[in-house]
């Protein structure tokens, strides 16, 4: 079940918008796809992102997946702790597994995401 106050995206991040500040990570649904997480890569603080731009990566024992922007800005924080112990991804995707968080820089992009019922119906589909 996707945290209902959450917005996501069609590449399986989720965001939590605060005060111009959106944590993200991956969800549920793709944290299981990956199966065991066992690297990640992340980018420096102050980096700035757009929409859809690859920020870093995740490694599981099956694959290396990209991890893309879900929203423009800059990242004010990197999450260490899944850096050195990535496999909090797999155990808490929606509270300590977040990856980073961005300044917005365009509070309109909010509206591309989707809510949790329409990521449900886009998973499971």
């Amino acid at each position: 079940m996707n945290p209902k106050e959450l917005f996501y995206t069609k590449k399986h991040l989720w965001c939590k918008i605060d005060d111009g500040i959106a944590t993200v990570g991956i969800t549920d649904h793709a944290q299981k796809s990956l199966t065991d997480i066992v690297f990640i890569e992340l980018p420096e603080v102050d980096k700035e992102l757009k929409v859809g731009e690859s920020f870093g990566s995740i490694e599981s024992v099956k694959s290396v997946s990209e991890v893309f922007a879900p929203i423009s800005g800059k990242v004010t924080e990197v999450n260490s702790e899944v850096e050195d112990t990535p496999e909090i991804i797999n155990e808490d995707p929606y509270n300590k597994g977040w990856l980073i968080k961005i300044k917005l820089s365009d509070s309109s992009e909010q509206q591309n995401l989707l809510s949790a019922e329409k990521y449900e119906e886009f998973t499971s589909s």
